[in-house]
């Protein structure tokens, strides 16, 4: 009981402000398709890479779902500065994420996160410009396709269809995408709570030193959503772990695994898997080393507020919880269903680069 108590406890604490994300998401989705973001990453200018950057920020996509996004600008004509920008910044981030960073680890790392995410796609932006001198053209030229419906010739919809379509994606869709990855990532958070003892982190990983080397070998490789790993670094914190290490985790995780650097080895090049490789390892550090210091001297472990959870009504957060554990129960028997169905075809139909489904429902 003691760790449904503490799974429990994590999903009541992120519950108000994931939906709050998945609402934003909806939003975001309606009013800034990504499908029209590729125009202006034309090119080797500054304002390219800061654009993609920016872009990337707020946009609600794991690691894996910014696969097929960033090949597409790629062969849209975006530069390579811009494409890479906009594929550390992206999964890094997201306004799902930072609201959940918030609940959980305060507003120092919710400002720290997405800071750092667009730090670090402005600067391998910049430097892959400067080294690079390949230039690409545009294998295609992308329509004006409407974002509700894809028609491309010039209509409206009313307002009842876009709230259909930004429910359709912040609730169903988004949730297909990361649902399994948020459960287990609070259930992994909630066992490290439980069973971990609190002198063990203290011992290991309370130095930067050996903490932060350790975040960075684990979270590189593998695969982490911006958002699951939220409750496994709070989990860690709350154990005695270095706040900074907690957030190289957090950088390191999301901007990177096996499929990502198989897509930049492979579309962009060896060299600039090193760069992207070697940017995001000081960027986490970098910002590690600056979370422990406003850490340390901003009041210590007193900034560990996780949202003030106890301000919000009861009534909220549990009701936020069942909604939101509906949603992913409804998202992982979807998917599990949409499997089957292709599987029990006797074909399993592989697209390139997609291996996200809700990149591939939208």
């Amino acid at each position: 009981m003691g760790l449904i108590k503490e799974i429990w406890e994590l999903l009541l604490a992120m519950a108000p402000y994931l939906l709050l994300g998945f609402t934003i998401a909806g939003i975001l989705h309606i009013i800034f398709p990504k499908e029209k973001v590729y125009k202006h990453l034309a090119g080797r200018k500054f304002s390219t890479v800061l654009k993609a950057s920016l872009f990337g920020v707020p946009l609600p996509l794991c690691s894996c779902g910014v696969i097929p996004v960033a090949a597409h600008f790629r062969k849209s004509g975006a530069g390579k500065g811009a494409t890479l920008a906009f594929l550390i910044s992206t999964p890094t981030s997201g306004v799902d994420s930072i609201l959940a960073t918030y609940a959980l680890l305060g507003i120092i790392f919710a400002i720290f996160r997405p800071f750092s995410a667009m730090i670090a796609g402005i600067f391998i932006g910049l430097f892959t410009n400067l080294t690079s001198t390949q230039k690409v053209s545009p294998q295609y030229q992308q329509e004006n396709s409407c974002n509700i419906c894809n028609i491309t010739e010039p209509h409206s919809h009313s307002l009842i269809e876009k709230l259909s379509k930004m429910i359709k994606y912040g609730y169903f869709e988004l949730v297909e995408d990361v649902g399994k990855w948020l459960i287990i990532g609070i259930v992994a958070g909630g066992a490290i709570t439980f069973f971990v003892p609190d002198n063990f982190i203290r011992l290991y990983l309370s130095n930067p030193l050996i903490a932060y080397p350790s975040m960075l070998l684990i979270s590189i490789p593998m695969y982490v959503c911006a958002t699951g790993s939220i409750p496994i670094a709070a989990s860690l914190i709350m154990k005695g772990m270095s706040p900074g290490a907690g957030l190289v985790f957090l950088i390191g995780g999301p901007a990177t695994n096996t499929a990502t650097i198989s897509f930049v080895a492979g579309k962009l090049g060896k060299k600039t898997l090193i760069i992207y490789l070697i940017t995001i390892i000081l960027t986490a550090v970098v910002s590690g080393i600056l979370m422990d210091i406003v850490w340390k001297y901003w009041g210590g472990t007193t900034l560990f507020e996780p949202a003030k959870m106890k301000m919000l009504p009861q009534w909220l957060t549990v009701g936020s919880a069942i909604v939101l554990l509906l949603l992913i129960i409804r998202a992982i028997f979807i998917n599990y269903i949409r499997k089957q169905e292709v599987t029990g075809m006797g074909k399993i139909f592989s697209v390139p680069d997609m291996t996200c489904q809700h990149c591939v429902s939208t």
